[in-house]
């Protein structure tokens, strides 16, 4: 059985509950609301998801760390709730939630504190043109492809080039560290562009210039998730196994990020429903949250991932409102007890908050790497009923990180 009573296991206990699991990983289209929770196999294996499955479509608008696959969410979606009913996430992040439940005809809600991840998700379930999408997109792609290479004697003129495009306002001490003369060139002539013509699309745009900045960074391409500090001269590569060199160029990002974009919206577009997705910018601990009928939701760990540094080009490029004051356990504030006390609370508060709009028996479906054992503690705060936790091995992880990881999926019920 995966579906066991306790909070809070230990990982010996999380080893012998994945161990007892059915032999066969759960297909999420089997699922109905009448599937038994100690019936799923959560524990799928590259074989069973290969990486392309568990980024379809329009989930790999951008690369996003922390975030949880959409087969996940699909089973939980098809036990918990039907078409024309809300699901809510306040800590929508990538828009795992959204995009799935769209999918399934499900309508839904998303907040986030992240400008970044709000511009993410909107592009991500907003309806489109994709004749138009195409049209758009490959002519500002084309009008970059027309920039030549810098001289030798140009790429010390970086304030000629901000004052040229007018984007003055841009903290332009963090684009010299981390991009190429060229690479900021071609950035901010996207940037320009998108600013200047009367596009339609802009925000699908302003997502295909992030991701390419992502990419174009001056920093070696086994940190790419979690750069330190920029990377200037040529290194041995223990990805590649090889010498290489830090990218100078964005150019060849944009174009390749734009057929992948176009292709990733014509997908989705051919399988989305006409179920409604609304994402607002907000602190889910204070906002006047929507009414739902449950939650699906993965919150950030305690001390594990600063998400508005993980996206720091995002707001340097484009002024994003940066609240990352407000996260909810950021890497910044540490895993010592008082900053457990504090997330236990904050997490507490936002759950309190969401269930306001939820009607009696309406299901909180939350996915937690509980390693500390803090969700017991906010499931008494919050006074739910527990229905049970299905415990899953997280052997597929992204980027470097290899170490052992389990995940708890908790069932709670509003009283």
């Amino acid at each position: 059985m995966t579906a066991v009573p306790q909070i809070g296991l230990t990982r010996e206990e999380r080893r012998l509950a994945i161990y007892k699991s059915p032999d066969v990983p759960t297909d999420p289209s089997t699922v109905t609301a009448g599937t038994p929770l100690e019936s799923l196999n959560l524990n799928w294996r590259e074989r069973d998801l290969p990486e392309n499955v568990r980024t379809k479509h329009v989930h790999r608008l951008h690369p996003y760390l922390g975030k949880y696959i959409p087969q996940l969410v699909e089973i939980f979606l098809r036990k918990y709730f039907g078409p024309g009913q809300t699901v809510l996430d306040p800590f929508c992040g990538s828009g795992t939630t959204l995009v799935q439940a769209n999918e399934l005809g499900i309508n839904s809600v998303g907040y986030d504190i992240s400008a970044f991840n709000v511009m993410l998700t909107k592009a991500k379930v907003d309806k489109y043109n994709v004749a138009q999408v195409r049209a758009e997109l490959l002519d500002i792609a084309d009008s970059i492809s027309h920039l030549g290479p810098l001289t030798k004697g140009q790429r010390s003129l970086w304030a000629d080039v901000r004052d040229q495009l007018n984007l003055s306002d841009l903290d332009t001490s963090y684009l010299k560290d981390w991009f190429a003369p060229l690479a900021i060139m071609e950035l901010m002539t996207y940037r320009r562009l998108i600013d200047t013509r009367s596009y339609e699309y802009k925000d699908l745009m302003k997502i295909i210039l992030c991701r390419s900045a992502r990419s174009a960074r001056m920093t070696t391409h086994f940190e790419l998730d979690f750069p330190k500090v920029p990377t200037k001269e040529p290194y041995y590569c223990y990805k590649h196994r090889r010498t290489c060199e830090p990218t100078r160029e964005a150019g060849k990002f944009i174009r390749r990020y734009t057929i992948d974009t176009i292709r990733r919206i014509e997908e989705f577009n051919s399988i989305r429903t006409k179920a409604k997705a609304s994402v607002l910018h907000g602190d889910s601990k204070k906002a006047r949250i929507r009414k739902s009928d449950g939650i699906i939701t993965s919150p950030p760990y305690v001390g594990l991932i600063d998400y508005h540094e993980q996206h720091a080009y995002a707001y340097h490029l484009l002024g994003l409102e940066d609240r990352r004051e407000e996260e909810i356990g950021a890497a910044a504030n540490g895993v010592k007890p008082e900053a457990r006390e504090n997330y236990v609370e904050e997490i507490s508060a936002v759950f309190k908050n969401a269930m306001k709009g939820m009607p009696s028996g309406a299901p909180l479906i939350v996915v937690a790497a509980d390693r500390r054992g803090l969700y017991g503690d906010i499931a008494k705060r919050i006074g739910v009923e527990f229905e049970g936790v299905v415990e899953r091995h997280v052997n597929r992880r992204t980027g470097m990180r290899s170490n052992e990881f389990f995940e708890s999926v908790f069932v709670w019920r509003k009283p």
